[in-house]
């Protein structure tokens, strides 16, 4: 009896569901909706920072070839900082401190003036680095007036570079890589609080030395820290190796609401989580920023690599390291996915399914699905691009196999190389329309078979014409 009854209540419910006309569960439109960029964003600039002010403009500052001065760009967008007028605000002396290899310049807005952290050698000692701190007075920061504050003192008087500052629930921190001079290596990261933007207060700590295989690559080295918040959660880059195809980008992590100056607060990951890509023809990816789009809802990675891997002689005269950008992914359990450094054009995208949040579409073994917990990132990226067939159509490119597209055969969707010809350009185009089921989403109609639209049954992409209402949700996507 109690079974027949549950199945009795089951069936009210069904019909209930039909009456009232309910449609298929669905996804909340995300969070964080999609960006692109055309990348590179600068040539021969390197180290790049890039701040988001409260005034509307997006901040640049990077090193110069010549390591001669700093330079600072400004735009509403990141894409216009690309052919934003550039200003020297600061060029090296002539003689003494200061006078040599300015390098990694950092530019802040604290208590209403702007700072710019840098790293310099001495004319008498190019190789004497140590960091310095200008401040400037006035709004528009290409046009303040700058003054020297000096030198950042830390423990010892020995090679140091790459300050950045940042606040942890009300603390602000200066971060940077330093020689310790009981060690055998090139520089470990350091933290310590701040009595003022210019000075530290306390004993430094050390955070991480490079001792990993990773990290030791033509010289030993970690330093180019920067700290993004998420979660609770902070998490500390850093780059290690040398500045040819080797360097790469480490990670430390610790709550935001531990001793940031207590070393045991800090985890260490084993393994890069930043490296270069022969696929995307990207060499060297490191010495990064953080940064946030233009409508504030997704966090972006800002760094330098080259887009070529053999380097003539010492990397540091090479001038063609160039600032790049593109959105970084947070995974299920709170920690950033940066994928790979992409190939350069316009970055790409993923697509999440409008009925189930989790997934997104991939391909695995060249099979296109819809999946949770995509690993690696780059298999559920994809470049929207003008259409193979053109026409108005798009066509979708794999980010980590460029030259390879979405296409159907046979109905089902797959991932393929282009064979240049004019029946793959059709089956790997598509129109980009209006969600079917959520118009704020997208929904794919291939070119060949018009009334047909990417969808996943099973799980699975397939190209099918739609008839219900469940039909239009698995065709409809979000792009983030």
């Amino acid at each position: 009896m109690r079974r027949n009854a549950v199945r009795l209540l089951l069936a009210l419910l069904v019909a209930l569901t039909a009456c009232l006309g309910t449609a298929p569960a669905q996804a909340a439109v995300p969070d964080s909706p999609a960006v692109t960029y055309t990348n590179p964003i600068a040539a021969q600039r390197a180290d790049p920072h890039i701040f988001k002010h409260t005034d509307g403009y997006y901040y640049f500052t990077a090193t110069v070839p010549e390591y001669d001065r700093i330079v600072l760009r400004r735009a509403t967008t990141i894409q216009g900082l690309s052919t934003a007028s550039e200003v020297t605000i600061w060029t090296k002396h002539s003689s003494g401190v200061m006078g040599a290899h300015i390098w990694a310049p950092e530019i802040h807005y604290i208590d209403g003036k702007w700072y710019v952290y840098f790293a310099a050698g001495s004319t008498s000692d190019v190789w004497a680095i140590r960091m310095y701190v200008l401040e400037g007075t006035g709004a528009n920061p290409l046009t303040a007036a700058w003054t020297e504050k000096g030198q950042i003192r830390t423990t010892w008087e020995s090679f140091s570079l790459d300050a950045t500052t940042f606040v942890v629930n009300g603390v602000r921190y200066l971060a940077w890589a330093q020689r310790n001079p009981s060690e055998d290596n090139n520089t470990s990261l350091f933290i310590a609080k701040m009595s003022n933007p210019w000075t530290i207060s306390g004993t430094p700590a050390e955070l991480s030395q490079p001792t990993l295989s990773w990290e030791t690559i033509g010289y030993k080295v970690n330093e180019g820290p920067a700290l993004i918040q998420h979660g609770g959660k902070v998490f500390m880059t850093y780059s290690a190796s040398a500045t040819d195809a080797n360097y790469c980008l480490g990670m430390l992590t610790a709550s935001a609401t531990a001793d940031l100056t207590d070393p045991a607060s800090w985890t260490k990951r084993s393994t890069p989580v930043f490296q270069s890509s022969a696929a995307t023809s990207q060499y060297g990816p490191g010495h990064n920023s953080f940064t946030v789009s233009e409508d504030d809802r997704s966090d972006i990675l800002v760094y330098h690599d080259r887009s070529y891997k053999d380097i003539s002689g010492d990397p540091l005269n090479d001038p063609n390291r160039r600032t790049r950008v593109q959105k970084i992914y947070w995974k299920a359990d709170g920690t950033p996915d940066f994928g790979i450094p992409v190939a350069d054009g316009v970055t790409p995208q993923r697509f999440s399914s409008y009925n189930f949040a989790d997934r997104f579409i991939r391909h695995w073994e060249y099979r296109a699905k819809i999946e949770a917990n995509v690993s690696p990132l780059a298999d559920s990226q994809f470049r929207v691009v003008t259409g193979l067939a053109g026409s108005g159509t798009v066509s979708l490119e794999s980010a980590n196999f460029p030259g390879y597209y979405l296409r159907h055969k046979n109905f089902e969707v797959w991932v393929e190389k282009n064979d240049g010809t004019s029946a793959f350009a059709s089956d790997a185009s598509f129109r980009q329309r209006a969600g079917l089921a959520d118009p704020a989403g997208i929904s794919y109609e291939a070119y060949s078979h018009a009334g047909q639209y990417i969808r996943h049954y099973d799980y699975l992409l397939k190209v099918q014409a739609l008839s219900t209402a469940t039909d239009r949700a698995d065709a409809t996507f979000y792009a983030q």
